[in-house]
């Protein structure tokens, strides 16, 4: 993948400037490639992508904004998956520049540039940037998109505190939230609701280092109506960081099951994540890990010994 060209900016300014109509059902598509996992596909749809909502941008600012903001924050979602923090970055910044003027599309925005803070390692500054979203568009009258902007963005912020009770109190706020928006949504491409906060308070579980109550709680979120309607790339992620959480409990079958899991659900997620793979070969480099995942680690040459 070039992913420096995908998130470089159009500079022959030669071609058509594509519709702005067209260039929506695009992004939408984009999007919808990223939530089901087709990263591949989705590398090759993306410098098309940025450089066709580039120009409409640059033709029209207002008309071609929001499509160039959805297009960087896809790309930035991406690039995050793929451990590509740099230009993870740069894409993040981007969005937010070009975002600014309109409220919804910054907070849409600060959801991306929150997961490239903490990949980064800059958790506190993550933090602040999301909690002040939030906040800043929660002053408003709360339609259902804004709610689940507000709601995602708080979750976002208490992921990584490090303060239980801090973290617990951002999780309940977005709790309260998310009843008022119920699950099967997908406002600004969150999937915000309150299966979405459900699966939000394992990792916060995981992160604080409470892995006995992660792993309850991931058995009662999966169960959950609202969990078949998350896209398979939302419920992939989550069964990896599971299987992170088993692993610590030191339960190698488990953690293979919930990556095998995984694997059915969103092939591309186990395949093509950096995270993915690592939590892949610790689980079968334990003694007491079942063949299954042995298997599908050997299938994709990863190293078991």
């Amino acid at each position: 993948m070039d992913s420096q060209h995908a998130v470089e900016t159009d500079r022959g300014g030669q071609r058509d400037v594509p519709d702005v109509a067209r260039l929506a059902r695009d992004v939408a598509h984009a999007w919808t490639s990223f939530q089901h996992a087709r990263y591949p596909t989705l590398i090759g749809l993306l410098p098309g992508l940025l450089a066709g909502a580039q120009r409409c941008h640059a033709h029209d600012p207002e008309a071609g904004r929001v499509s160039l903001v959805e297009a960087y924050r896809v790309t930035a979602s991406l690039l995050v998956k793929l451990g590509e923090t740099e230009l993870a970055w740069l894409a993040a910044d981007r969005a937010m520049a070009v975002a600014i003027g309109n409220p919804m599309a910054v907070a849409a925005a600060t959801v991306q540039l929150g997961q490239v803070l903490r990949a980064a390692g800059r958790t506190r500054e993550a933090g602040t940037a999301t909690m002040a979203a939030a906040y800043r568009i929660g002053q408003a009258d709360l339609d259902v998109a804004r709610i689940s902007l507000c709601g995602t963005l708080l979750v976002h912020a208490a992921a990584r505190h490090g303060d239980e009770r801090v973290a617990a109190a951002r999780v309940d706020e977005a709790a309260d939230l998310a009843t008022e928006v119920g699950d099967g949504n997908d406002h600004h491409r969150t999937s915000f609701g309150p299966t979405a906060v459900a699966l939000a308070r394992v990792m916060v579980a995981i992160e604080l280092g409470t892995t006995d109550e992660a792993i309850a709680q991931h058995e009662k979120a999966v169960g959950r109506d609202g969990w078949r309607w998350l896209p398979p790339e939302h419920r992939a992620a989550h069964l990896i960081d599971a299987g992170h959480a088993y692993l610590q409990v030191a339960d190698p079958v488990n953690a293979a099951r919930v990556l095998l899991e995984a694997d059915r659900t969103a092939p591309a997620e186990v395949r093509h994540r950096p995270a993915a793979r690592n939590v892949l070969t610790r689980t079968v480099r334990h003694p007491d890990a079942p063949p299954t995942i042995v298997a599908l680690a050997a299938t994709l040459g990863l190293d078991g010994t």
